[in-house]
């Protein structure tokens, strides 16, 4: 049995979400404008940011509560989150104030205020053994990469037009960067910090999520309402090439995108529908939706 939470900015909700019937559990009131949702390895606490409200929450999944909340005069639409397992950190980025928070994770205590330099610092990820943070940078049409232990900034790799969804290939450790402005696919190579476009997606491409297995990412393509799905094993002209090979319609606005933990199944928060889409991931297909509340688009998975 799973979980589903559903942060829905325009109601300054999150809802537990039954991930096999769609019946809503659980309503917790946030602050202002709830964006981006990041869970504890055990599974126990989820880490939301308010974006309008500059805050940064945390959440008891067993009594589905608010327990701690966090402010910074640094907070301007504190935004992506990411949680580096190996030594115990919670990474935020702050969009506006271009600056990446490292927290502990079991205290919430910051252990580290760190400016990219950039213009708009929105998303967050890790290599694969979490040595390197990636952080994507919408203003610059850069990836900030950093040196995860010495918290170091290392590059700043230019990709494509506003760079917003960031998810590292788990085989090879390059970086798959989708473009909002551009609409399309750039690679980074994890040796040299290099970027080429490999692929074109749908319109407005905002999120990037590579399934369990680690063969296809997702991506929810705002404003032409679907999610490309990219083959990261793809082999084109000889080469092995990330590329789109299918398109899933799903409602308006799609945002926010988890698979289950067996990867059978993708959740994608449709901001416009106010609703949730589940995806059958081996058929490329959508087989329902569950009722959300206003403009839902953060969502995690809790693995009960």
């Amino acid at each position: 049995m799973g979980e589903l939470v559903v942060l829905n900015k325009d109601a300054d909700t999150v809802w537990y979400i039954d991930a096999d019937s769609g019946e809503r559990l659980a309503t917790v009131e946030t602050d202002f404008n709830p964006h981006e949702v990041a869970v504890s390895p055990g599974g126990d606490r989820s880490f939301v940011t308010c974006s309008l409200g500059g805050s940064l929450l945390v959440l008891d999944n067993d009594e589905r509560a608010v327990i701690d909340r966090f402010e910074h005069e640094l907070f301007d639409f504190p935004h992506g989150l990411a949680v580096r397992e190996s030594a115990g950190e919670l990474w935020l980025a702050a969009t506006y104030s271009s600056h990446v928070f490292v927290f502990d994770l079991e205290t919430v205590e910051l252990l580290e205020a760190l400016p990219t330099h950039q213009d708009k610092s929105h998303m967050v990820t890790f290599s694969p053994d979490e040595s390197r943070a990636y952080v994507a940078n919408i203003g610059s049409e850069s990836i900030t990469v950093i040196d995860a232990e010495e918290r170091r900034l290392l590059a700043d790799p230019q990709v494509g037009e506003e760079p917003e969804g960031i998810a590292v290939d788990p085989d090879t450790g390059d970086l798959l960067v989708a473009n909002q402005a551009d609409d399309r696919l750039s690679l980074v190579d994890s040796d040299t910090l290099t970027a080429d476009t490999v692929s074109l997606l749908g319109e407005t491409p905002i999120r990037i999520v590579v399934e369990p297995a680690g063969r296809y990412g997702f991506v929810p393509n705002r404003e032409s309402h679907d999610v490309s799905v990219v083959d990261t094993e793809f082999v084109r002209d000889g080469e092995r090439t990330p590329w789109e090979i299918a398109r899933i319609p799903v409602g308006r606005w799609p945002g926010g995108t988890v698979f289950e933990p067996a990867g059978k199944r993708a959740f994608v928060a449709n901001n416009k529908t106010n609703d949730v889409s589940v995806i059958d991931v081996a058929a490329f297909e959508e087989t329902t939706r569950y009722d959300a509340d206003i403009h839902p688009d953060g969502i995690a998975y809790l693995d009960r």
